[in-house]
């Protein structure tokens, strides 16, 4: 993990020298909307902030902005996975990425000499960070936005943004800073921010992506305008465990807002918070929690009821509010082609057998390459989410903002208020050409399901759902330094899910910083032969077998609970570990069986292996299960194992027992049984054998 030392003149973001009309909220409501949030939980800021400068800490840090500039965010995150260090959230804090450089740079010099000029410019007491235009040429219909661009439609004929800092100390920043296209303008980036490393205190118009997806933040993202907010998190780990926080709190637009047979328009509120650790080097896991409370029509807003409604789950929470969380874990193979493979498993309320189980569950995976065949790098992600997601039958416009969905940018791309289910796929492709700059290929693709359609705040299934099309999009863009600045082109579009075409051809030009500073780079570009990474005894393996298993199903109450027969089916996985000690290594997999004549998909998140002194090894893993039924079945799974080392040169022999725990899958299809619990429970249990061959 990285451990922050004092920072000294490192600023953060404000536009100086000018003054934008409409870009900065008006003094007196900012404070009242404060005061109001600081009613709700902040107070706990000032013990933080007091107690953290009590001790030897270092000052706040600015944060990169966020889908501003995809091509040196593109380099950023690549320099993160050769560093070894799992993020699990965005915006990136500026001092995480310059301690991340060193150790990148012993794999990838060119890299981190472009990025370490970038960060060039928030090496002074005040300067300009980031100023783009941007002007295209459209064609589009019905108001479909670019995905993660901040609400922008695709008919928006022009960008402009801009941010820049002040910093008076290390313990105070003040930014200011807006994003502008057709029909909007938001202050995004205009905030103050004042504490330490250890408890850092951000008032203002801060983006939040509590997700380590790059493309698709479940809880979290900045498909909508930016919302204001108040957030205090931490950049410097703490403990030895790498602890890291984050907890904000923000207000989205008015929606109409129905509670106890009383309606009202009101503004709710949404609190959200991130915990993780990294208790070992290249993975992290954390937890999340997004709340939407309060506004009106007689929901409970206090600071009790937020306390409550955060630490139980279940009960009135899930009747008196909205509430969402996560698990998330990302983890780093060091291997002679580095990569990064991460997860998040997302839930609507919880389930049935524990509040640790998430109902209606949302599943993204991920894996990205920071460099292939010396040039290219390719990132893939896929998401996948049950129904009612981002409806409520409370909050009558569920989680969104201006009617757009606080997370995945996929649930925009249906009826409004449709909670249909649904799957995106993303695959990104980078390259550097040797006549220079930056070309990158990406193309998303989304399936709405056909289960479900109609107004579900009932959580009834229709007999008739939309018939929504296959949506997809394809972008192209090319960037280069030229003479101080950045130029480039790109080329968007695709058909939405009403089978209507959309494009949009752009042109750009964003400050590239100063040729130099009063620091000079460590980095040169003279060496751009790349090095050897340090892997860390890792390794990338498959497996293949054959498993015994039974499977548990729980139809409905009251419907007796049947256990099929003892059956096999084949086995197949792939996976990857490092070594985390003199005997111990971690890993990640994905592994598929046939379990009752169904596809189960299991995700090891977490794949632990202790090494004898003989050729015996132990396992325990633990993940998220995929059941293959009539619809998705998804639940947490977990198990041990033991494996024979080397029965032959590269060749292990490997025996499992997984236990799956209430796969649950919603009663969304016409044919279910209809009953006062809206789930079907699977609990499976199996054992495998299988040989395993490491590369």
């Amino acid at each position: 993990m990285l451990n922050a030392p004092k920072l000294t003149g490192l600023p953060g973001n404000l536009i100086y020298g000018t003054r934008l009309e409409g870009f900065i909220p008006r003094g007196a409501e900012l404070l009242r909307w404060f005061t109001v949030t600081s009613s709700h939980g902040f107070a706990i800021a000032a013990v933080l902030l007091a107690a953290s400068a009590a001790a030897t800490a270092a000052g706040v840090t600015a944060y990169l902005p966020m889908n501003l500039e995809p091509e040196i965010e593109r380099q950023i995150e690549r320099v993160l996975i050769l560093a070894d260090e799992p993020i699990l959230k965005r915006p990136f804090s500026v001092e995480l990425v310059k301690l991340a450089l060193p150790q990148a740079c012993e794999v990838d010099r060119p890299l981190c000499t472009r990025v370490s000029k970038y960060l060039e410019r928030y090496s002074r007491d005040y300067a300009v960070t980031h100023a783009s235009a941007t002007g295209a040429a459209t064609h589009a219909k019905d108001n479909v936005v670019v995905p993660n661009q901040h609400g922008m439609p695709v008919d928006s004929d022009f960008e402009l943004s801009a941010i820049a800092y002040a910093q008076p100390s290390d313990y105070l920043l003040v930014s200011a800073g807006a994003i502008s296209y057709r029909g909007r303008t938001t202050p995004t980036g205009s905030a103050v921010s004042f504490g330490t490393s250890w408890a850092q205190l951000d008032v203002g118009y801060r983006d939040h992506w509590l997700s380590p997806m790059t493309d698709s933040s479940t809880l979290i993202s900045t498909e909508t305008p930016t919302t204001p907010s108040v957030t205090l998190s931490n950049y410097e780990p703490l403990t030895r465990l790498g602890f890291q926080y984050e907890l904000f709190l923000t207000r989205i637009s008015s929606q109409e807002i129905s509670y106890n047979g009383v309606r009202a328009s009101g503004d709710p509120r949404i609190f959200a918070a991130q915990f993780s650790i990294e208790p070992l080097s290249g993975w992290s896991i954390g937890f999340n929690r997004l709340l939407e409370y309060g506004g009106g029509a007689g929901l409970p807003a206090s600071a009790r009821f937020l306390a409550r409604d955060f630490f139980v789950p279940s009960g009135a929470s899930q009747n008196q509010g909205n509430q969402q969380a996560s698990y998330v874990s990302r983890f780093i193979v060091p291997a002679k082609t580095p990569f990064a493979v991460y997860f998040q498993y997302a839930g609507e309320d919880n389930e049935d057998g524990g509040s640790y189980l998430l109902g209606s569950p949302a599943t993204s995976v991920g894996i990205d390459f920071p460099r292939i065949l010396r040039y290219f790098d390719l990132t893939y992600e896929i998401s996948e989410w049950s129904n009612i997601w981002y409806v409520h039958n409370i909050f009558l416009a569920g989680t969104t903002n201006d009617h757009l969905v606080l997370g995945n940018w996929g649930a925009d791309q249906r009826n409004f208020n449709d909670g249909v289910g649904a799957r995106s796929q993303m695959l990104r492709v980078g390259w550097e050409p040797s006549f220079g700059g930056y070309l990158e290929e990406r193309v998303r693709t989304l399936q709405n399901q056909t289960y479900f359609g109609g107004d579900n705040r009932t959580y009834v299934a229709t007999p008739a759902p939309f018939p929504y099309h296959r949506y997809y999009d394809f972008t192209l863009r090319y960037s280069r330094p030229w003479n101080g600045v950045v130029v480039g082109g790109e080329a968007f579009g695709g058909r939405d899910v009403d089978g209507k075409s959309f494009s949009r051809l752009a042109g750009f030009v964003r400050y590239g910083g100063d040729a130099r500073t009063r620091d000079e780079s460590p980095y040169s570009e003279e060496d751009d032969e790349p090095q050897t990474a340090d892997q860390h005894g890792a390794e990338v393996f498959v497996n293949a077998g054959v498993n015994a298993n039974k499977v548990r199903t729980d139809l409905e109450k009251g419907i007796p609970i049947t256990t099929s027969p003892l059956g096999y089916g084949p086995h197949f996985a792939v996976g990857a570990r490092r070594a985390v000690g003199t005997s111990n290594d971690l890993g990640v997999r994905a592994e598929f069986d046939q379990i009752d004549d169904h596809l189960l998909i299991g995700l090891r998140v977490v794949d632990y292996r202790h090494r004898f002194d003989g050729p015996l090894a132990f396992d325990l893993f633990a993940g998220v299960a995929r059941y293959n039924v009539q619809t998705p079945a998804t639940s947490l799974y977990g198990g041990a194992g033991v494996e024979w080392r080397d029965i032959l040169p590269y060749w292990d022999l490997d025996l499992d027992y997984r236990y799956g725990q209430n796969l649950a899958r919603d009663h969304v299809l016409a044919s279910d049984v209809q009953g006062v619990r809206p789930e079907t429970f699977f609990k499976i249990e199996s054992t495998t054998l299988y040989v395993t061959r490491r590369f």
